[in-house]
């Protein structure tokens, strides 16, 4: 019985181990950005049919506290959100040069679609066309990081 137990244990030595994943490294990092901004999000031409104004402005924000706060902060940097860089992948902040550089159509798109396998769903059926617009303008012009608290959530 000793053997048997002793030989169970060194045989889930291996899956303990197997089951530690490592944080991707630069290569992976870069290969990943690379296949989602040229592979998988789509609508890249499409173009934000909303002006920036200020009622689109506030109206963008808005739908982003119903639906964005939660995991990107009221700031879209992540600010108070304690689980934003436990995740793998890691919420990304809304102002990285990652995010800014998609086009509005590809933000409209990843906000509809959502990303598989990160942590980010999708938003269809949920928002509106106009607020998904909307919430592509407050993307594109957030406020500066920590300059808007932590979201209410998170505070209590």
């Amino acid at each position: 019985m000793k053997y048997i137990l002793a030989f169970a244990f060194l045989m889930f030595i291996p899956i303990l181990v197997g089951c530690k994943a490592d944080p991707p490294g630069s290569l992976e990092r870069f290969a990943a950005e690379q296949a989602k901004h040229k592979l998988f999000v789509r609508n890249k031409s499409q173009k934000n049919p909303l002006a920036y104004t200020p009622e689109n402005m506030q109206a963008g924000k808005e739908a982003f506290g119903h639906y964005c706060v939660a995991c990107h902060g009221n700031d879209g940097q992540n600010t108070g959100v304690p689980f934003a860089d436990r995740l793998s992948p890691q919420v990304p902040s809304l102002a990285s040069v990652g995010v800014q550089s998609y086009t509005d159509g590809q933000l409209k798109w990843v906000i509809d679609n959502g990303i598989f396998p990160s942590g980010m769903p999708g938003s269809k059926g949920i928002l509106s066309d106009d607020e998904i617009w909307e919430t592509v303008l407050y993307i594109r012009h957030l406020p500066s990081a920590g300059s808007v608290g932590e979201p209410e959530i998170y505070s209590h």
